[in-house]
């Protein structure tokens, strides 16, 4: 029987805020898998998160098949707004969820994984937009380029950053959404747009990372999902009742679900598959036209 063995490898899953979205579910899959796994969490989050776990409040969300707990091998702060200190403002740098932090940005993370030992897997499970629920049309250039920023230019820092200090055959991989080549309304601020950069760039960085350092660059298009960060959008569970209900399987998706084809497509049983988009929305993307379920 095949299986997914990532025993020996060191996995950083960016964008864990919380035990509710695709970032936690596939850091634990990473786990169960074999893998030691470290997560980088954004500074306003950071104090929230190590609270629950300090606390015993995610122990269940934690535990493995095998009753173990998952633990996190580090827990960095993370703000993939910046790829310098230097690029930081005052107002930042000074603010007290981020002033005793050290350095949370690109460089810092990387030099931080660097002097943990490396690491071979790293996802990107992150993105924000300020103006989420403007209309395109309504979207100021400040907005539309912070979207594009944080949500797909972040992704190209890390692996710029992490690529030269990952073992050749690394896997880097990226969250994306539908929204990156078809229209959904309500996801605005220039979201989509985002995630058609984030898409377009993994195909780039995948010839780019493949030729300099043998790694494999991949995105998982995920269906909706009433996820924390989703919920700021707008009526998320409007959406995910109308794709499931549009959809060949007619059952919504599970973080689980994504969660299990990251942890594929991050092992040594992808290794001829880089620079591909891969849909994991119970085939609600190939519809055209649907009858009712």
């Amino acid at each position: 029987m095949l299986a997914i063995d990532l025993s020996g490898k060191r996995a950083l899953v960016a964008g864990v805020g919380d035990d509710k979205g695709f970032g936690f579910a596939i850091a634990k899959a990473l786990g169960e898998c074999g893998a030691t796994v470290s997560i980088a969490t954004w500074p306003p989050l950071l104090g929230m998160l190590k609270l629950a776990l300090d606390k015993g409040r995610l122990d269940e969300a934690l535990t493995l098949r095998d009753g173990t707990k998952l633990k996190f091998a580090a827990i960095y702060p993370f703000d993939a707004d910046f790829d310098r200190l230097a690029d930081v403002p005052a107002e930042i740098a000074q603010h007290r969820r981020y002033r005793e932090l050290g350095d949370f940005t690109v460089a810092g993370l990387a030099a931080a994984v660097a002097a943990a030992g490396g690491v071979d897997i790293v996802v990107h499970s992150l993105a924000n937009a300020p103006e989420v629920k403007n209309p395109l049309v309504q979207t100021s250039r400040a907005g539309y380029l912070a979207a594009v920023s944080t949500s797909a230019y972040s992704h190209v820092a890390l692996v710029r950053e992490l690529g030269p200090i990952m073992p050749r055959g690394g896997s880097f991989l990226t969250l994306s959404y539908l929204a990156a080549e078809r229209v959904v309304g309500g996801y605005g601020g220039g979201m989509s747009s985002a995630k058609a950069a984030l898409e377009s760039d993994a195909r780039v960085l995948a010839y780019e990372a493949g030729r300099a350092w043998g790694h494999r660059v991949n995105v998982i298009s995920a269906g909706p999902y009433a996820s924390r960060a989703a919920r700021a959008i707008g009526p998320v569970e409007q959406i995910v009742e109308y794709a499931r209900r549009a959809s060949p399987l007619t059952t919504p998706i599970t973080a689980d679900e994504v969660a299990a084809t990251a942890a594929f497509l991050s092992s040594p049983l992808a290794s001829g598959i880089t620079g591909t988009v891969v849909y994991v929305d119970k085939g609600f993307s190939t519809m055209g036209v649907h009858l009712p379920a």
